[in-house]
């Protein structure tokens, strides 16, 4: 191959690598911004990273799952969310979503319904609800997303480029190609170092050793989600979930790990400080 095909191919790749870093960065600014001013702000934040990645399912799941029944499923989720926007409690938000998705799963069994919206429902209202309820109103909430965006930002960012420079054996082959275990590796390692970085300065209630332990778990929980949405994508025939943020494609292509740590962190902290105020059972 000569040297000026090997440049026309690496234009590309750099330029989507450009579009990637920009898109990410522009998406952090907002997201922290939003995560800073907390209150109904970045309630909203949650409620339309839900609804999108409802949208998103529920577009690749079009050619299977009929109108009207995407219709229901929508009128059910928007109501779970917009009892999010409003403040309502996690004991009456959670409980909804689980039992609108209940609803959707008999509409589906009944009507003959394909698409998976049933699970569709809990996979864009919780992380959403889990997500809100870790904010909160103090700073407690505030250290509690910094900590969980750190150590799922790092793990995807040093997966990617750590799996991309070491190669290796394929993590899941069958469901996503492109992963390796070095990348994995890496990711949860970059993922631990960050988790401990903000542990460092918010002074954690299970230490830093606590803390690390918690970052293992959310890395690796994060790359699970990021697995099953690439099945999920898999199981619809699409190569993205959307079209929304350029140089990632849609919005589950960007959160798929976040929405999944989200919700194992808010379990610890609900589980330690209470399910309406989960940031203090972490940072309290």
């Amino acid at each position: 191959m000569s040297d000026t095909g090997g440049t026309r191919k690496a234009k590309p790749a750099r330029s989507n690598l450009q579009t990637r870093v920009i898109s990410a960065l522009v998406l952090a600014a907002v997201v922290l911004a939003l995560t800073w001013a907390g209150g109904v702000w970045f309630r909203l934040l949650s409620v339309v990273i839900g609804a999108a990645i409802f949208f998103e399912w529920a577009t690749m799941a079009g050619s299977v799952s009929s109108t009207r029944h995407q219709i229901a499923a929508w009128l059910l989720l928007g109501l779970v969310l917009l009892a999010l926007a409003l403040g309502v409690e996690a004991r009456i938000v959670l409980p909804g979503a689980v039992v609108a998705a209940v609803l959707v799963w008999l509409h589906a069994r009944i009507a003959g319904e394909g698409g998976w919206l049933w699970l569709a429902l809990p996979y864009a209202a919780i992380p959403a609800a889990a997500l809100a309820f870790l904010r909160g109103a103090d700073a407690a909430g505030i250290w509690a997303m910094l900590f969980l965006f750190a150590v799922v930002w790092a793990t995807d960012i040093f997966a990617y480029f750590v799996g991309r420079a070491l190669g290796g054996p394929k993590l899941a082959p069958s469901i996503s190609p492109g992963k390796t275990w070095s990348g994995a590796i890496g990711g949860t390692a970059a993922g631990i170092l960050a988790g401990v970085a903000i542990a460092w300065f918010a002074q954690p209630s299970a230490g830093i050793w606590g803390t690390a332990l918690a970052a293992l778990v959310l890395s690796v929980v994060a790359q699970i989600g990021d697995l099953f949405e690439s099945g999920v994508k898999r199981r619809f025939g699409v190569k993205d979930s959307g079209f929304l943020i350029p140089g990632h494609g849609g919005v589950m292509d960007r959160v798929d790990g976040l929405v999944a740590a989200a919700v194992a962190l808010y379990v610890v902290g609900a589980i330690a400080g209470g399910a309406e105020m989960p940031a203090h059972g972490l940072f309290g």
